[in-house]
């Protein structure tokens, strides 16, 4: 979870850098009206999102994190049968070894050493693509976040929408400017609408 949080606070980062890029990069400089106040320069332009709350309450993390769990523990089960299989066979081997040739006895040990690597090699497989596979959901994650923060910007024209998590870079955020109910339930009804979308 703190892992999960710290991409996404990075991911949360970008995604502002970006917004502010793609806010300004068009736009020339103007001078500032000399009526201006400078409540009305700050504006409610930079909101933030408790990213804590995000994690636990968009419905698309929480579905991705159920089935990257479930592989999780499905490679687990996998990896203990293969384990308890090859300890089974390692038992009946140390029974058998008084009775067998020294030829039987170096092939049966060369075979048994050959099945421990294989369930290293697999073991290290299926991590690797589990960890590919995460990767691709928090990237998926990342720009389902930013898509929707992008649209929503048309009508907002928020400066920046920061990630805010306890104990991290910010150290105070007045709860006004607080917009994590707003954009959640924004993303959820989004997540919604494509999982009840009929599939082609």
């Amino acid at each position: 979870m703190k892992n999960a949080s710290l991409i996404l606070n990075v991911i949360l980062t970008i995604a502002v850098a970006v917004l502010y890029y793609l806010h300004f990069k068009d736009k020339q400089p103007e001078a500032a009206p000399a009526t201006k106040t400078s409540t009305e320069a700050k504006g409610k332009s930079i909101v933030y999102v408790n990213v804590d709350s995000l994690l636990t309450k968009y419905e698309y993390f929480k579905d991705t994190q159920k089935v990257l769990e479930s592989k999780r523990f499905q490679l687990e089960n996998d990896l203990a049968a293969k384990g308890r299989n090859l300890q089974n066979k390692v038992a009946f081997f140390q029974q058998r070894a008084a009775t067998m040739t020294q030829e039987q006895g170096r092939a049966t040990e060369a075979s048994l050493q050959k099945e421990q690597q294989d369930i290293l090699a697999y073991r290290e497989r299926a991590a690797q693509n589990l960890a590919v596979e995460e990767q691709s959901k928090n990237k998926e994650l990342y720009d389902q976040i930013y898509d929707y923060l992008k649209k929503i910007n048309a009508q907002n024209k928020y400066e920046f929408v920061l990630g805010y998590t306890k104990g991290g870079g910010i150290l105070f955020a007045d709860p006004s400017a607080d917009q994590t109910k707003t954009i959640l339930d924004g993303l959820n009804k989004e997540y919604q609408t494509k999982e009840t979308k009929p599939k082609k």
